[in-house]
């Protein structure tokens, strides 16, 4: 046999072996079928009833201002919260969308109305009708606007200008039943910044300023003892005894 002939019987051997284990592994020499890409699943329909803020919400939005949620308002108070990261975020109107849409607000310059007093040195501003906390030196804001709870009807944070005396961070409280108070920064008498873990929006404190734990922890870093603290206004809800005071 010449080598010729020996070649070709090998390479017609070898295409024999390739068809059968392509077979065998289930590989085909068909060309791929490019697979159509999952449609994405559509979003859930928006039936959240109207809020408490509706109004508020309408207007910040430039939504139709009525006060009577409809389809087009709740998608758009949805988004909002996706975007600000309110949960749940499902179209209502409630407290923690507001408080969330005061400090969106606030933002661009939280202290427009000039309430908080401008100083060369740095001074933490607690605005109460807001329920905000910022810290500014001269016209510049070094610690943008953040939600707080302050003092309920009848423990009411006290207004007025205030120096930071004592920091603690792992401070537990020796009045009510050694709550944790992580990131203490005390003001006024047992009064004291600091943060929380369960839900900011709900109720008031005892006269402490809480905030959201990340925030507390970030304003520790930036506050120091004899820092100045100014607070005024009046939290909602406690309009009777300031009347009363």
């Amino acid at each position: 046999m010449t080598t010729r002939r020996r070649t070709r019987k090998t390479r017609i051997r070898v295409k024999v072996v390739a068809v059968l284990s392509s077979a065998l592994l289930g590989w085909t020499t068909a060309p791929a079928i490019a697979s159509a890409p999952l449609a994405s699943a559509p979003a859930p329909e928006c039936t959240a009833r109207t809020g408490p803020y509706q109004w508020d919400l309408e207007r910040h939005l430039k939504l139709v201002a009525d006060g009577r949620q409809s389809t087009a308002d709740c998608v758009a108070i949805r988004a909002f919260q996706q975007r600000a990261g309110v949960k749940p975020a499902d179209g209502y109107a409630g407290l923690a969308t507001y408080r969330t849409m005061l400090v969106v607000q606030a933002r661009a310059n939280p202290n427009a109305a000039g309430k908080c007093p401008v100083r060369t040195y740095q001074v933490t501003c607690v605005d109460l009708d807001r329920q905000l906390v910022w810290v500014q030196q001269g016209d510049r804001v070094i610690y943008r606007p953040v939600p707080a709870r302050t003092g309920r009807d009848g423990q009411e944070t006290r207004t007025g200008w205030h120096t930071v005396y004592w920091k603690n961070r792992d401070h537990h409280s020796d009045l009510y039943d050694n709550a944790p108070m992580p990131f203490a920064q005390f003001f006024n008498d047992g009064q004291a910044f600091h943060g929380v873990l369960d839900d900011l929006f709900r109720g008031g404190s005892h006269g402490c300023v809480n905030l959201r734990y990340a925030d507390a922890e970030r304003l520790w870093r930036i506050m120091h003892e004899g820092d100045e603290v100014y607070v005024w206004g009046v939290k909602p809800g406690t309009e009777r005894s300031a009347a009363r005071g």
